[in-house]
């Protein structure tokens, strides 16, 4: 049977609940009476099938308790006169609430309104725009709200989060709660107050002038003849982001990884170091001028994860755009092949074009033939997700060039027991003179 039960109304009531609608200010478009959806017997299915008609019409008469239907005279042929149901209606808020078992979360949620009024009227538009994420907070709604009150007291207040000294509120509340009150925060707090140019959970201390904890770039200086710390040990050294945009370490090659492993096993060279990149963590860098002048090597995996980490170096190097036009080569692995995790890479080329172009003005052009390689694999053996964590094993068996701007200068791929890529970024080098 298809025709509309007692439980599928209750779904479509439900449904407004979860849209919020049955919690913001009524509308013109979600006023009270509301008609629900009904599908009911054709004229076909009422001869043929009456008996289960008329079930499924006492059905709906036992339910009604919060709903009213509307009834119309049906003339059959045979069957005569019979009266159907032709709509059904919810007449008001409390009907509705009542029908899915709403009543006290409805009640919650009007009191942390009144709240609000009270004490932060300016937070009232974010609760009718979230209702049901402000009911998930309910039992913090009261500490939120002193706390947009202690901030609008003292506006860009230069302390640590857990410096901040509020009755009930404990040292780890505002940083577990940083996203809800960035967003109460730019409805209550005055203009001069919030620095626009920070954005994101990361960005909160800077946007509303808190202190951020230090930013540490972690890195190893490669040559024992330039180390920092004359200790005849490994120079493994974590700076703050100031000390480290101040050291102008006389290196001509800096390698930059994310894998700590790898980061750890690099070998000595000379006039060089590595850096541990941990992830997205290139902002820890941007301040470092000298780094500018100096040839960078990205190593990462082989995916769409890695891709998007070369992005920020990318942006960290000020290049104005990076093409990925590659030819996709033929990757080889021999019997020591590692882990191989076969995976879908369709969104490769919607990866790159999204958050790369969005945030760092990157992308693929079109006819990128890139995604063979992540997709189906060279060899159409299946999409490919590659780690490597012996950089001493590794040797330069293959690459691809890329149709690259100027201080891109190629794509080396990493052929050894397991597969890794090296993204070389600096300056190109200049052509030789002629004659």
């Amino acid at each position: 049977m298809t025709w509309t039960t007692a439980a599928d109304l209750k779904a479509q009531v439900k449904r407004w609940w979860d849209q919020g609608a049955l919690l913001t200010t009524p509308t013109e478009d979600n006023a009270f009476p509301k008609r629900l959806k009904l599908k009911k017997p054709t004229s076909t299915e009422l001869a043929d099938r009456f008996a289960e008609v008329q079930r499924w019409i006492k059905n709906l008469e036992r339910e009604a308790k919060y709903y009213r239907l509307v009834w119309r005279e049906v003339n059959h042929r045979v069957l005569g006169v019979n009266k159907v149901p032709a709509e059904i209606w919810i007449d008001s808020l409390d009907d509705a609430l009542a029908f899915i078992d709403k009543h006290r979360d409805a009640k919650r949620f009007a009191e942390l309104k009144e709240l609000s009024l009270e004490s932060q009227p300016a937070v009232v538009p974010w609760l009718q725009k979230r209702p049901l994420r402000a009911l998930a907070l309910a039992d913090d709604w009261p500490r939120l709200l002193d706390i947009i009150a202690w901030t609008a007291r003292h506006p860009r207040p230069g302390l640590y989060l857990r410096q901040v000294d509020i009755p009930g509120v404990d040292s780890k509340f505002i940083e577990s709660h940083r996203a809800v009150l960035g967003e109460l925060f730019d409805l209550a707090l005055p203009p001069e107050a919030v620095d626009q140019s920070a954005t994101g959970v990361r960005g909160f201390c800077r946007r509303y002038g808190f202190c951020d904890k230090p930013i540490r770039p972690r890195f190893r200086i490669l040559d024992p003849g330039l180390a920092l710390l004359q200790t005849g040990t490994d120079q493994d050294i974590t700076v703050t982001h100031d000390t480290f945009a101040r050291l102008d370490i006389p290196v001509n090659k800096v390698f930059m990884t994310e894998n700590e492993i790898n980061f750890l096993s690099f070998p000595s060279t000379e006039r060089s170091l590595v850096i541990f990149s941990s992830g997205y963590g290139f902002e820890a860098l941007a301040e470092a001028e000298w780094l500018r002048s100096r040839r960078i090597y990205y190593w990462g995996d082989i995916d769409t994860h890695g891709f998007a980490i070369l992005a920020a170096a990318a942006g960290f190097v000020r290049q104005s755009r990076l093409h990925f036009g590659v030819r996709a080569a033929q990757i080889e692995f021999d019997g020591l092949t590692g882990e191989i995790v076969k995976d879908q890479h369709r969104r490769l080329l919607t990866t790159l074009e999204h958050p790369l172009d969005r945030q760092r003005n990157l992308g693929a052009p079109a006819g990128c033939d890139a995604s063979q390689a992540f997709e189906g694999g060279a060899g159409g053996g299946g999409g490919l997700r590659r780690h490597h964590e012996n950089p001493q094993r590794s040797i330069f068996a293959n690459y691809t060039r890329m149709k690259l701007p100027r201080n891109i200068i190629r794509v080396k791929i990493f052929r050894s027991w397991r597969q890794r890529i090296v993204f070389a970024c600096g300056k190109r080098r200049p052509a030789p003179a002629a004659g």
